[in-house]
């Protein structure tokens, strides 16, 4: 028997590897590993052994390990942090003896100038030096980021951004925990996966469907990365938060989320959802 496990596992990726693992392994081979077991209590319904993990606490690292196979490690949201919380992860995994790890990293992570790449090329560097049997999963930009406020975006008639003429290859949490799954499965070790979409977009292709969708026009507005960061204070965001987002559509714009490989249809082994279908299903809810 081989036992799955998967770290952050009550996130909207993780929630997702866990269906897509229930449709290729037995339930009771899988291990979810949360801060808050509670938040699972569906999927322990199911079968799946729900256990108490954080990654500041490497105590309970090891215990949420004990007996696992085969680990894919979600990338934790603590932006600052990640290098040490995912180390203690590895840290832990090497001494529960789990023979192969999947890492969730950050498309093009070598040569990324995005800013939470760092925190992601520091990752990479302490599975080299784990001893671990690891692959790579290097996720690209999730399509529904692009989707959570169609409806202003509607309402104003106006997408803005800073990404000017930049193809962008996104792919759904779905697609992605697709390919997380078949990994978790399948991996053999020392493979790096570039994971994105099967077809990329512009922004002003973006609008136009959103605008084909919604029956009303809507066009894509390009800004400097300096404009658009303060449109984004405007609206709320901290001043970091606003600053980051606005660069990674400027770098956007140089090709920075564009991926043409198709690693991820591969290895999930289906193609990837089409921006125009994430579109529709954000209009439709």
């Amino acid at each position: 028997m081989t036992t799955y496990a998967v770290t952050g596992a009550s996130g909207k990726l993780g929630q997702h590897v866990l269906d897509e693992l229930l449709e290729r392994v037995d339930a009771k081979d899988i291990v979810a590993i949360v801060r808050d077991p509670a938040k699972l209590s569906d999927y322990s319904g199911k079968g799946i052994d729900v256990r108490q993990g954080d990654y500041d606490d490497p105590a309970s690292l090891g215990a949420a390990l004990e007996g696992v196979d085969r680990l894919l490690l979600i990338s934790g949201n603590a932006v600052g942090e990640r290098e040490r919380q995912h180390g203690n992860v590895i840290q832990a995994a090497k001494k529960a003896g789990v023979s192969y790890l999947a890492y969730t990293s950050i498309l093009h992570a070598d040569r990324s100038r995005l800013a939470l790449a760092p925190e992601h090329v520091a990752t990479e560097k302490l599975l080299e030096g784990s001893g671990l049997s690891y692959d790579l999963l290097r996720n690209g930009w999730y399509s529904e980021n692009y989707t959570g406020s169609l409806q202003t975006s509607i309402e104003q008639g106006v997408i803005l951004g800073a990404s000017g003429e930049g193809r962008i290859s996104t792919a759904t949490r779905r697609d992605l925990a697709a390919g997380a799954a078949a990994a978790l499965v399948n991996g053999k070790g020392g493979d790096t996966y570039e994971l994105a979409g099967d077809t990329g977009f512009t922004m002003g292709e973006f609008a136009d469907e959103v605008s084909s969708r919604a029956g009303k026009p809507v066009e894509f507005r390009n800004l400097s990365e300096d404009e658009y960061a303060k449109v984004l204070e405007g609206v709320g965001l901290p001043a970091p938060i606003a600053a980051m987002l606005a660069s990674t559509s400027a770098l956007s714009g140089e090709g920075e989320l564009e991926e043409n490989g198709r690693d991820l249809s591969r290895l999930s082994g289906r193609p990837t959802t089409p921006i125009s279908e994430t579109i529709a299903q954000a209009l439709s809810q």
